[in-house]
Formats: C-alpha cells, sequence, structure tokens
C-alpha cells in the first residue's frame, strides 16, 4: 500500500504524566492544563483529517467530571464528529489512568470547532487541494 492510499486515523491519543508544575495544591490538574491536552488533541485530530491548515475556531461546553491527580496519566482521544464545508468538529475525552493499578476514569469531556485556513488565515473549503 503507498503512502498516499492510507486513510486518516480515526482518533488522535496523547498520553502525558501528570507533574507538580501542572497541579494546583489540591494536588489535581490546572483546567487551563487539561484544555491545553485537549486542545492539541483537537488540532491534531483535525489536521490529520483535512490535511490543511486549521485553527481553533471555538471551545464548546467542557465538562469537568472528576479531576486528575498528580501522579497518573492523562490520556486526551480527539475524534472529528462533523465536517462542515470550511470547519471541523471535534470531540475530545481526557481521562485519568493510575499508572500502578492500570485503572481508568474519563474526567472531562470537550467538544472544539476547527477551522481550515489558507496563508492569510482566511477560511477555505476543507478538500480543496492545499496550496504551497
Amino acid at each position: 500500500m503507498k503512502t498516499s492510499e492510507i486513510s486518516a486515523p480515526q482518533e488522535t491519543r496523547i498520553v502525558e504524566m501528570v507533574f507538580p508544575n501542572q497541579a494546583n495544591h489540591y494536588g489535581t490538574l490546572f483546567g487551563g492544563d487539561a484544555l491545553r491536552l485537549m486542545d492539541m488533541a483537537a488540532f491534531v485530530a483535525a489536521s490529520r483529517y483535512a490535511r490543511r491548515t486549521v485553527v481553533t475556531a471555538s471551545s464548546e461546553r467542557i465538562d469537568f467530571h472528576v479531576p486528575v491527580r498528580l501522579g497518573q496519566l492523562a490520556e486526551v482521544i480527539g475524534r472529528v464528529t462533523k465536517t462542515g464545508r470550511t470547519s471541523l468538529t471535534v470531540e475530545v475525552d481526557l481521562w485519568a489512568e493510575d499508572l500502578l493499578t492500570g485503572s481508568r476514569e474519563l474526567c472531562t469531556k470537550g467538544s472544539f470547532v476547527l477551522v481550515a485556513v489558507d496563508a492569510n488565515g482566511r477560511p477555505v473549503t476543507i478538500g480543496s487541494a492545499p496550496t504551497p
């Protein structure tokens, strides 16, 4: 199979350990760090799907269910769930995993809208050939 025949991955996963500089005085991941990881996964998922330059246009309904604790793994999983003419919606889940026991818990869910743009930052149709 040629590289050009390989389809875009169905999901993007990013895993990061929660270290003290990412945690508050309660020993839990800062919300801003959680959003950073989630936006990163949304960006990669949208970029791989569109094969265009994309920018985050909005984040919609971010629900923090339970905290990610210091020393746990934070795994974010992004999936493109909707495409428009110039935009993509990516649903992102953030899971906490205890490294020693393997137990996992869904901590945060969110939705991000990203827009494909040209070299001048103007929206461009997804599926049209990228220009160098």
